[in-house]
């Protein structure tokens, strides 16, 4: 190799070098930016957070002296007295009575109803699918529905409360779509080998499509938690009021309270909380599979 040769080598290498330097030092700094934009987004949500339980913490003449210092020591002493003053062990059980029952029901319905419309195995499949998705963005039809209720005999009343949670479009829309995904040739072979609708949608469908399960499992049931309009409307029976209705009582009552208002209110949102941290690895799993197949 002549000098000349040697010496372009040795350039384009110095160049490439600081290519690389270069793309390298961009990428660290895009990945401090995006660490810092996510710590600044985390700390919008959790400050609110932090400041409910720091309250919580604090007894009422600690609170009223300074609402938003730190808690001087950490004290349950509020939780325990909300969960006797608020009437919580029956507005708990009635709101995991509502909240089990509805996602039951709508989650075991809507396997059987997504999978035919999935695979358009009736005229009209995709009408359907689209009228699914007109009722996302219609607004409630509370007249028409507390008439029907009214009609029924089922106002004020478990099951009539119950039944306003078995339709839910956003849910049929999820499953419909990640059952897409699923090939068509293993219904052809469940077909071949004899297998019944029920037997394929419950053992080959069901785990197949858990993610999307845990998806709309949780959605479904963070919105029968949280409802607080419904039972307004239609549950009249203090010993029929789930917890958000009787926050509303213990929040008329005790109002000025505010360190057991916070005890109540972290008491309310704890078991979503742990629904959604139990089944997050099939939603997370899912958001993963479907970025790859996207």
């Amino acid at each position: 190799m002549s000098i000349r040769e040697q010496s372009g080598s040795d350039t384009l290498g110095v160049e490439l070098d600081d290519d690389y330097v270069s793309v390298t030092s961009r990428s660290r700094q895009i990945k401090i930016v995006s660490y810092l934009a996510l710590g600044l987004v985390a700390i919008f949500y959790l400050w609110p957070l932090f400041m409910l339980l720091n309250t919580a913490m604090k007894s009422l003449p600690e609170y009223l002296k300074d609402p938003a210092g730190l808690a001087e020591q950490i004290s349950f002493a509020n939780f325990a007295e909300a969960w006797e003053l608020a009437n919580f062990p029956q507005y708990m059980l009635n709101s995991v009575l509502y909240t089990t029952v509805s996602t039951l029901i709508f989650v075991v319905s809507s396997l059987f109803v997504a999978f035919p419309i999935a695979r358009n195995y009736f005229r009209g499949a995709n009408a359907l699918l689209s009228l699914y998705v007109v009722a996302l963005f219609l607004p409630p039809a509370l007249i028409p529905q507390f008439q029907l209720i009214l009609g029924l005999g089922l106002y004020n009343t478990r099951i009539g409360f119950i039944s306003l949670f078995l339709i839910n479009p956003i849910g049929m829309i999820i499953m419909v779509n990640y059952m897409k995904s699923i090939p068509r040739e293993l219904d052809e072979s469940a077909a071949v080998d004899g297998c019944g609708y029920l037997r394929f949608v419950f053992s080959i469908i069901f785990p197949l499509i858990r993610p999307a399960v845990a998806t709309v499992t949780v959605l479904h049931a963070i919105g029968i938690w949280n409802e607080l309009v419904l039972p307004t409307i239609y549950l009249t029976s203090a010993e029929k009021y789930p917890i958000t209705r009787g926050l509303i009582v213990f929040e008329g009552v005790y109002g000025s309270n505010w360190p057991g208002i916070a005890s109540a209110v972290l008491m309310l949102m704890l078991p979503m909380l742990i629904l959604f941290l139990v089944l997050q690895r099939e939603i997370i799993s899912g958001l993963t599979a479907g970025s790859i197949k996207g």
